[in-house]
């Protein structure tokens, strides 16, 4: 039903980069008519102008939907381009880190209905994970349009209220580049053991990927899956002794560097 309303009504994507391309590519292959998009995005792709959405040419006068997919920094001077659409029924829906619901609110009127959506980058192979919260306005109807578009890249929580939106980013959308990371730091681990970096980082990236699939998959929890794969005196028993420690381990540092992306995004929130 929501997205036959949106095919109906229309909806308007404000920027098409690399999150706001891997939507719409979700959108066109749930069955939603190009037709019924337009697209306002000053640097279009070949593929953007291959998928017959309606590009640089205005917006319809009252879309279901309109989603903004800009990056914060260029929020200002793209947001004019929609003003007209504020204190209507258009749902505003934006991906931007830190620009507030009430930030939207100033510039669209406080009867604009918004949900502001977290999602994260790996999206771009339907596999993203989206934190969602509305104010008032939106209500119920608001999120579960909101839900069933951002569904179209991979999962979707609801959250509590605004309030935890950087709680989110800091795990789930800042989450990609720690793994990223991990994957650097196995990889040169192999190396100081002996192995060439070719080799070192496919057995990495291919042990990280594959335990994030396993994961996906399983039933169990992550602790079980670890316990599963640990030996009582063995060497993967060795290597948790050194990651679990309380003190120096993983679980510390990474609760220090998700504090400081949660800080940080309160900061820019401001």
């Amino acid at each position: 039903m929501a997205l036959e309303q949106v095919a109906r009504d229309g909806l308007v994507l404000l920027g098409c980069g690399k999150m706001g391309s891997a939507l719409l590519a979700g959108w066109l292959e749930a069955g939603l008519p190009p037709a019924s998009i337009w697209v306002l995005e000053p640097n279009p792709t070949d593929w953007l102008k291959s998928t017959g959405v309606h590009l640089n040419d205005g917006v319809p006068p009252a879309p279901a939907v309109a989603l903004l997919a800009v990056k914060p920094q260029m929020m200002g001077a793209a947001l004019p381009a929609l003003q007209a659409l504020g204190n209507g029924r258009t749902l505003m829906v934006s991906i931007a880190a830190g620009t507030s619901i009430a930030t939207f609110e100033a510039a669209f009127g406080d009867r604009t209905p918004i949900v502001r959506t977290m999602p994260n980058t790996p999206a771009m192979v339907g596999r993203g994970i989206t934190g969602i919260c509305a104010n008032t306005h939106a209500g119920a109807a608001g999120l579960a349009l909101a839900r069933t578009l951002m569904q179209a890249v991979g999962e979707v929580v609801e959250l509590d209220g605004e309030h935890q939106i950087d709680a989110v980013t800091a795990v789930s959308g800042s989450g990609p580049a720690y793994v990223f990371h991990l994957i650097e730091a196995m990889a040169a681990g192999g190396v100081a053991q002996g192995l060439s970096p070719e080799v070192a980082m496919k057995l990495a990236r291919a042990t990280v990927c594959g335990a994030g699939e396993l994961a996906f998959r399983s039933p169990e929890p992550a602790s079980q899956l670890r316990i599963n794969v640990t030996s009582p005196g063995g060497t993967t028993a060795a290597a948790l002794a050194v990651l679990m420690d309380e003190a120096t381990g993983l679980p510390p540092l990474l609760e220090r560097a998700i504090k400081a992306a949660a800080d940080r995004g309160r900061e820019l929130g401001k």
